[in-house]
């Protein structure tokens, strides 16, 4: 925690120049080594009693996950829309936020007009309803009018989800064209694995579709990054034909890679895709991936298959990393006595010794919306119920290693929660 700085009356009334010279040189000492150092402005009501300095970096990234489920509660009318969009965006400027991740592509829909995705559900309750006016353009211009970041947050295989059935999508998708279109070329391109469909990773019309959509989006929007979270690969089992996936792709293409590395390598080719194409637009537009938090589950060979030692190691695939490190400090195993890999400090490290191995900056994400609440964590009353300065404290252990580069939180709505408004409270006071 920033510790308060106390200034001292000068009790020397008439002290030598000498004495003056040295308190001078003092000065600019101590200004020379505090380079992280970001000197506040004098504001409206600041009585001047305090020091106007924080150790806070000018350029920490703040920011808040806007998700589908945020759209889905805005007014799908215009004036309505835009109004809530202003709510929202006062709301993060009084959070002192700096940035908005915002789902614009949740399950192969868009909250904009696109050649390839049709207008999500999330906007008008129907998929592929035009609302009459493009949403993303208003959301984009207001973010930047009240000095926000605006990253554009896609999901890039999921095709249904939680809060969308396969009845919902509607004929126009891709999915359903490419399943109903009577041409067995195309008939795997996408699947359905465990209840949900999802893109098909191995198959390269795929993935120029996505790299496309990608494309359009930076061509067409002064967006400031392209965001990617953690909806990879679904868990798959190769013994089981109903649930392996892709295998039989894997098996036509003679790959000598294991079945794991060669889907690995699929989402490689994507993310390389990605990052080729948003360079190639607009190359001061930053992509990145908010994976799941714990390295050993990116590493699995049953699901996800992100390969995020090459992405953090080599170049062109990423400027940044923003892993959800989703768990308390005193997170425990089972057993209820040690402490779990994946507890915050623990997982923290691991991270830490990622970014060592590459030129990609480290964000991270973190549980806004466990806060207040009973998430077990096998303890016998949970963290999140005993605390209520967790978020604060988490961002103060990645300030003091210096290897930071910013913090996002999920989510908005959560920021409303009455059961987080300590946590909120609390977290105010490490942003300047």
């Amino acid at each position: 925690m920033t510790k308060e700085q106390r200034t001292k009356t000068n009790r020397g009334r008439g002290a030598s120049g000498l004495k003056t010279i040295w308190s001078l040189l003092a000065v600019c000492v101590l200004l020379l080594t505090m380079p992280l150092q970001a000197f506040a402005v004098p504001v409206e009501g600041d009585t001047g009693q305090e020091p106007a300095v924080s150790i806070v970096p000018s350029d920490e990234l703040r920011g808040v996950w806007i998700s589908y489920l945020d759209w889905e509660e805005m007014p799908a009318d215009r004036a309505g829309f835009q109004k809530a969009v202003d709510e929202i965006l006062q709301r993060c400027v009084d959070l002192k936020m700096n940035a908005v991740f915002v789902h614009v592509r949740p399950d192969a829909d868009a909250m904009y007009p696109s050649k390839y995705y049709p207008w999500s559900r999330f906007i008008t309750g129907t998929q592929g309803q035009d609302p009459g006016y493009d949403p993303l353009s208003y959301f984009v211009r207001a973010a930047h009018g009240r000095g926000l970041q605006f990253h554009a947050w896609i999901n890039p295989y999921r095709v249904t989800g939680y809060h969308n059935t396969w009845d919902q999508v509607c004929e126009e998708s891709p999915a359903k064209v490419w399943l109903q279109d009577e041409d067995p070329a195309n008939d795997r391109w996408v699947l359905k694995q465990n209840g949900a469909y999802y893109f098909n990773p191995a198959v390269p019309q795929v993935r120029e579709m996505i790299i496309g959509g990608v494309r359009e989006l930076v061509q067409k929007y002064t967006v400031d990054g392209i965001h990617f979270d953690d909806y990879f690969y679904p868990e798959v089992d190769d013994d089981d034909p109903n649930r392996w996936f892709d295998k039989p792709e894997y098996e036509a293409s003679g790959s000598r890679l294991s079945l794991a590395d060669w889907r690995r390598e699929n989402i490689n080719l994507l993310i390389r895709g990605v990052y080729s194409a948003v360079k190639e637009e607009r190359p001061e537009v930053q992509f990145g991936i908010s994976p799941e938090g714990y390295v050993d589950h990116l590493r699995s060979d049953t699901r996800l298959f992100t390969d995020v030692d090459t992405w953090m190691s080599e170049d062109g695939y990423i400027d940044y990393i923003m892993p959800q490190i989703y768990w308390g400090f005193e997170h425990k195993l089972a057993d209820g006595t040690t402490a779990a890999p994946y507890a915050f400090e623990n997982n923290l490290k691991t991270w830490l010794d990622l970014k060592k191995k590459g030129n990609a900056r480290l964000y991270l994400g973190l549980a806004m919306y466990k806060t207040g609440s009973d998430t077990k964590d096998n303890n016998e009353i949970p963290e999140w119920l005993r605390y209520d300065d967790i978020m604060k404290r988490q961002v103060e252990a990645g300030r003091r290693t210096g290897q930071i580069s910013g913090y996002c939180f999920y989510s908005y709505s959560s920021f409303q929660e009455e059961a987080c408004q300590k946590e909120v409270e609390n977290l105010m006071k490490t942003f300047r």
